[in-house]
């Protein structure tokens, strides 16, 4: 006769959730918590704890589902002793590779796309002998009011915008995450104030092309304003906006609202018209470059990050000296450089490649070697000057030194200070730079405004050409 074990009767299941991808991504795996938490599963951190085990992946990078695959048949050998343990696959690459996934990874308990989060406590009900699959794109699917379940962290990255509508060539976005919507404006502000009560000091908002939002009447300038009156909330920024969608109106808010910080990752992608074309971006070069005068006499402080792809489909070299010269020219502080890869159901999948990958991987060393200087020439510029520090932790090098992150969105390492610790903001002197971070010393235990006060802009500094 088994004994009655209360303790095991009243135990709730339990659930590990890994997160592969973008920062969207991150956000989902919080919503997914959220949900979860409230149909009664708690989260752990050991896959061997769990009796539900989810992937929430990417589509977007090169390898993905290679990575995935071999990390689902990693996890499948738990069921040897737990025959009972159910495997998920969440995400884009559910969206993306729903038949593929389970045609290789037989063992798939569940396979829910991004809009079906809100039913996975009555998917895994249901999941038993055949797997679940949901991945029924809902362009009404925003989540608002599902309350995320946050990590404690000083910085919190809040969904204003699901789906895209760009559809650009070598996009597999809106196939996988939809169409356009807009979080109610209300919801994203109630969400903002609920982290501010959790002693959130920093906030992200986030969308594929998070400065189309819009909501009824209210625009991505003024949900910027909305969010900014949220007490206790020092600093705001977003990611990641579209070059043909940064308005007036949004310049104007960065410009004149303290909170918003001096920082902005504005994706090129190519320094090419030709291949910007091939790519449907929807701007030429010269209006990118306008774009980012515009941004700098508006905010002369402002650090500017972006994407760049090389071996796109038709690039030769000489599309690819002008992504260079556009490099040297903008100089960037910092660019994140991807192989192009084919991914299917794109609008460039069926041209197929032009570049070998030998070129690929040559251009993009090329890149990443010009990226690396020019940011190790802007950070050395900055060595004397002050500036206000949002501390996270203790920095990856140890040896008791904090790390937090300036206005302009980088890395400062600095000596650990009784009295200063996540969550402060300091003002720090640069004393060192790489490309990738400052070296700095405590100047004061508390800064002042997160960077320079609003000048006055005039809409002649903004307007486009």
């Amino acid at each position: 006769m088994t004994s009655f074990d209360p303790s095991r009767q009243a135990a709730r299941p339990a659930v590990y959730l890994e997160t592969y991808g973008c920062q969207m991504n991150a956000a989902d795996s919080q919503l997914v918590m959220g949900i979860l938490r409230r149909a009664g599963y708690q989260r752990v951190e050991q896959p061997e704890q769990a009796d539900v085990i989810l992937l929430n992946t990417c589509a977007i990078r090169e390898h993905a589902e290679e990575r995935v695959l071999g990390r689902l048949s990693d996890l499948a050998r738990l069921r040897s002793r737990r025959p009972e343990l159910k495997l998920g696959l969440l995400g884009c690459m559910a969206q993306h590779k729903r038949q593929a996934l389970l045609k290789k990874a037989p063992h798939l308990d569940l396979v829910a796309g991004p809009d079906t989060y809100c039913r996975l406590p009555q998917m895994l009900r249901q999941a038993s002998f055949d797997p679940i699959v949901d991945v029924q794109l809902n362009r009404d699917e925003t989540y608002a009011g599902v309350v995320p379940e946050y990590e404690h962290a000083v910085r919190a990255y809040v969904t204003v915008m699901r789906g895209c509508d760009e559809f650009c060539a070598f996009c597999v976005v809106p196939y996988v995450r939809g169409r356009e919507r807009g979080v109610l404006p209300g919801a994203v502000v109630d969400e903002v104030r609920a982290l501010a009560r959790r002693e959130v000091r920093e906030v992200v908002l986030l969308g594929q092309t998070v400065n189309a939002y819009r909501h009824d009447a209210v625009d991505f300038g003024e949900l910027l304003r909305m969010v900014c009156a949220v007490d206790g909330i020092e600093r705001v920024r977003f990611t990641s906006p579209h070059p043909r969608f940064m308005s007036a109106s949004i310049i104007e808010v960065m410009a004149a609202e303290p909170k918003v910080q001096p920082y902005l990752h504005l994706p090129v992608q190519s320094g090419s018209d030709r291949v910007l074309q091939a790519m449907a971006r929807g701007y030429r070069v010269d209006e990118y470059r306008a774009l980012v005068d515009r941004l700098r006499t508006a905010l002369p402080e402002l650090a500017l990050s972006t994407d760049i792809i090389v071996g796109f489909h038709g690039e030769d070299e000489g599309d690819f000296e002008e992504t260079l010269a556009l490099m040297r020219e903008v100089s960037f502080d910092s660019a994140f450089i991807f192989k192009y890869s084919r991914r299917e159901h794109t609008k460039a999948y069926k041209l197929g490649d032009t570049v070998s990958e030998a070129e690929k991987a040559g251009r993009l060393c090329a890149a990443i070697a010009l990226q690396e200087a020019i940011s190790l020439a802007r950070n050395q510029r900055l060595i004397g000057r002050q500036f206000s520090v949002l501390t996270e932790g203790a920095a990856r090098r140890g040896n008791r030194m904090l790390s937090g992150k300036t206005p302009q969105f980088k890395t400062a390492v600095f000596p650990a200070t009784h009295g200063v610790g996540p969550g402060d903001t300091v003002l720090v002197r640069v004393e060192s730079a790489t490309s990738h971070s400052l070296g700095a010393a405590l100047a004061q235990t508390r800064a002042g405004p997160p960077h320079a006060p609003p000048r006055e802009v005039s809409r002649a500094d903004v307007s486009g050409v």
